[in-house]
């Protein structure tokens, strides 16, 4: 039978491995760690202090994405990775964003440098669940570009990326740009005009 600290630990370690290692200190507190027993924890060399109030299971390997998942437990878990962020997710184009994008609700009132926030989230229909972050979808990635005006040469090769690999269709890719107007119906638009030569 398991110990109280056991039991502890393995409902922290479940928690973790969904979130590539890292957890909160409210996750820890939530699963029944004292602010007093995370800092033994972090003393001792259990956990790994990643940031204030963030920390890391000291054997979980790092992983390119670890930074999205940092972002969106420092969100609450509200945060979805969109715009240029979601494209290089995908692999589409030549998009490698300075900055990353998400979407989070309109009342988040967080702030932070690194970060381009759109204060819009998006449909369930257009978020995809990966390993400890939300992204949108190729479609909605695609039109919420568009509808930032990205450089069209590089959104129709994105475009013409999409769905040369089946990540999309014609169809969703427009229905996606009408739920977002004008800019990005003309962006999407455009690049499938060109993709259709």
């Amino acid at each position: 039978m398991l110990t109280e600290r056991q039991a502890l630990r393995r409902r922290l370690r479940r928690l973790a491995a969904r979130q590539h290692g890292l957890f909160t200190a409210a996750q820890a507190v939530k699963i029944g760690y004292s602010h007093q027993a995370q800092k033994h924890h972090v003393d001792y060399g259990n956990w790994l202090r990643v940031e204030r109030g963030m920390f890391r299971i000291p054997e979980w390997p790092a992983d390119e994405h670890d930074h999205l998942v940092r972002w969106t437990l420092w969100s609450g878990g509200v945060a979805v990775v969109s715009h240029a962020t979601a494209l290089s997710l995908h692999d589409l184009g030549d998009v490698d964003p300075p900055r990353v994008h998400l979407s989070v609700p309109a009342s988040f009132r967080r702030s932070a440098s690194g970060l381009v926030l759109h204060r819009q989230l998006p449909p369930e229909q257009h978020v995809e669940e990966r390993d400890g972050y939300y992204v949108t979808t190729p479609a909605r990635a695609l039109a919420e570009c568009a509808e930032e005006r990205m450089e069209q040469q590089w959104l129709d090769s994105a475009v013409a990326e999409a769905l040369g690999r089946g990540l999309t269709t014609r169809r969703r890719l427009r229905d996606a740009a009408a739920e977002l107007g004008p800019a990005a119906e003309l962006g999407v638009q455009r690049a499938l005009e060109v993709v259709g030569r």
